[in-house]
């Protein structure tokens, strides 16, 4: 019987080592590979040809979402499970929108990745019961609004997400284009835009805006 092929992502090694633990305790279950950061598990994803992919949300280079994004376009057949310690109406919308089928809060690990990942590989989506409730509260029309005044990641182009995540980790344009393999002038092309859609006047309101849309941890 083929094995079930697991990559997993995650910016802190404990937690890592941790999914690895439950991971390795399936026969039927393989640990393919681990990534530190979004691009990372991008790249090993297109290389290692995962059936399934664990990504934490905020990690370094590139958020969970948009390597979710980036992996699900290249290999559409893979499932993805989105692990995070943060819950709310507006980022389970942004978590199925990547592509991703299921939802982990991270308290729940322990007792529920083995229950999701199988959920996953047999064609189902999986939602942690907290999210669950976000959920069904939603289609009966008693979800919470966004904040007045957040705004959307949606007006953002991918690879101005990518530029804005490596801005707030505090990369210069220089250090960004070479990460984004774009031109120094694309890349002050794009922060230009970036602030204008968002109407961003420095780069203290980019950093504000990165953290309060989970692209870095604050």
């Amino acid at each position: 019987m083929k094995k079930l092929r697991i990559l997993i992502a995650d910016d802190h090694s404990m937690i890592r080592q941790g999914l690895a633990a439950i991971i390795e305790e399936r026969s039927n279950w393989e640990l393919c590979g681990q990534a530190e950061n979004g691009r990372q598990a991008v790249e090993l994803s297109l290389k290692l040809h995962p059936d399934l992919v664990v990504l934490d949300i905020t990690m370094p280079e590139l958020n969970g979402l948009d390597a979710a994004r980036k992996i699900r376009a290249a290999l559409p057949r893979v499932q993805i499970l989105i692990q995070t310690m943060h819950e709310s109406d507006a980022l389970t919308q942004e978590v199925l929108s990547s592509g991703a089928r299921g939802y982990l809060l991270k308290s729940d690990a322990p007792q529920m990745l083995s229950q999701a990942i199988e959920a996953l590989a047999a064609g189902r989506t999986f939602f942690t019961p907290k999210i669950s409730d976000l959920v069904m509260k939603s289609l009966e029309g008693e979800g919470s609004p966004a904040p007045r005044g957040e705004e959307p990641r949606s007006r953002l182009t991918p690879r101005e997400r990518e530029l804005v995540q490596l801005l707030a980790e505090g990369k210069s344009n220089k250090e960004s284009a070479d990460v984004l393999g774009i031109s120094l002038n694309t890349v002050e092309t794009h922060r230009k835009n970036v602030m204008s859609k968002l109407r961003l006047r420095s780069a203290s309101d980019l950093v504000r805006y990165a953290i309060r849309n989970n692209l870095i941890q604050p």
